[in-house]
């Protein structure tokens, strides 16, 4: 579906400043037998709103597409993602003083390990996720999930039959859903008449500064930032009150929104809005250098690799992120360069990666198949997947970190 409208103001005064090429979804692994069929690839492109400034693809994938029983992303596979959403649970539970009474609803949950947090802090918990996989093992897990997209019909049924929510958290899911009217609904009929919602999300002015591009890709349908958040947030009788900032995903805001006048508004909501106006976040010029930058890294890698393959050295990739999908189709990374690509995730070893085909498989590989450099495609998880193959490092192994700028270590 073609986007011809703001997400957040609702403005048609929108300008596309990046195009990434044509890409299929980015978790969409293939089977060895999908291999024989067309692969669909659809346009992926960024358009800034010259009204409110928010950022957000041109094209909409469908979601059932995007989340079906295909969907492979696992939370928190490493242990610092575990850790990052064990913080969160206990900070939440303190700070707003949560007890075995309140109810919190995670939308999309995932395999629920937020929300398992969340139970070992004493609150109830509920998940709402589309994917089936996913759902099926929070689950198994114990984690009540309700395999649907959250919306105000999907609010109502849970007010129901659970009670209001004290709490409603939607991590790295805010910025994929494309109906936002439709979600803030949900928000207000569930949520209790001093609760809380928070997302957490890549923050925007990362993404710009740190030119981390391959964030991109079909799920993520915005890219957030404080300035047009608050207005749209009005728009529901809803303000943000607080904000963290979080070192995961190259780079997050943790942002806390309840109806306006209820707690106070801490001032880094204004030291934010600062920073966003210094560093020139909504202009075209900032935006246009951004892309111009992307395409020049799209060079510097091809040439490094080509370097290597030269010299004779067998590359392979390590880890499947679905930014590591957007990089590898944006910059035509292949068969012809790497040798695999290497994983953790059993839901995604055994398959072919999306667009490019390259078969995923354990990380032991690396030294069976002595590989020279492995291209470290989760670099934002970088210091504990080196140090976790460290016997690679060891039998001489290096690897490349594409991002930022591409460079090489161990």
């Amino acid at each position: 579906m073609v986007v011809t409208n703001c997400r957040m103001c609702k403005s048609t005064s929108l300008i596309k400043y990046l195009d990434l090429g044509f890409t299929p979804a980015a978790d969409d692994f293939l089977t060895k037998e999908r291999l024989q069929y067309p692969e669909t690839h659809y346009p992926l492109e960024v358009f800034v709103c010259q009204d409110c400034g928010q950022s957000q693809l041109g094209y909409v994938v469908p979601a059932d597409v995007l989340f079906g029983k295909d969907y492979v992303y696992e939370m928190s596979i490493t242990a610092a993602g575990k850790k990052h959403w064990a913080e969160f649970a206990a900070y939440v539970s303190k700070r707003f003083k949560l007890g075995t009474k309140d109810l919190v609803v995670d939308i999309g949950s995932n395999v629920g390990v937020l929300l398992d947090e969340f139970s070992n802090n004493g609150v109830k918990v509920l998940g709402v996720d589309p994917a089936p996989t996913l759902a099926k093992i929070a689950n198994d897990n114990g984690i009540d999930t309700i395999c649907n997209f959250f919306g105000l019909r999907v609010a109502k049924e849970i007010l129901q039959k659970k009670g209001p929510a004290s709490v409603i958290t939607g991590t790295n899911v805010f910025a994929h859903i494309n109906d936002l009217d439709e979600l803030m609904k949900g928000v207000n009929v569930l949520l209790k008449d001093d609760g809380i919602f928070i997302f957490e999300s890549p923050y925007f002015v990362n993404l710009i500064e740190r030119l981390e591009y391959d964030t991109i890709y079909h799920e993520h349908l915005s890219y957030l930032s404080v300035k047009p958040l608050i207005d749209f947030f009005k728009c529901f009788g809803m303000e943000i009150f607080f904000i963290e900032e979080k070192d995961i995903h190259g780079g997050s805001f943790r942002v806390y929104i309840d109806r306006i006048g209820n707690r106070p508004i801490s001032g880094i909501v204004d030291k934010l809005l600062k920073r966003e106006e210094e560093a020139n976040l909504y202009s075209l010029i900032t935006l246009n250098r951004f892309a111009k930058n992307v395409s020049q890294n799209r060079q510097q890698l091809h040439e490094l690799l080509a370097d290597l393959k030269r010299n004779n050295k067998k590359i392979a990739a390590v880890s499947a992120p679905a930014k590591g999908m957007t990089l590898l189709n944006y910059c035509k990374i292949g068969s012809e360069t790497l040798e695999f690509v290497t994983e953790k995730s059993q839901l995604k070893i055994g398959k072919f990666t999306p667009g490019m085909h390259l078969p995923v498989v354990p990380d032991s590989e690396l030294i069976s198949k002595k590989i020279d450099y492995a291209l470290l495609l989760a670099w934002n998880f970088a210091d504990e997947i080196m140090s976790n193959l460290k016997a690679y490092t060891e039998a001489g192994g290096k690897f490349i970190i594409p991002i930022p700028e591409p460079r090489i270590v161990g």
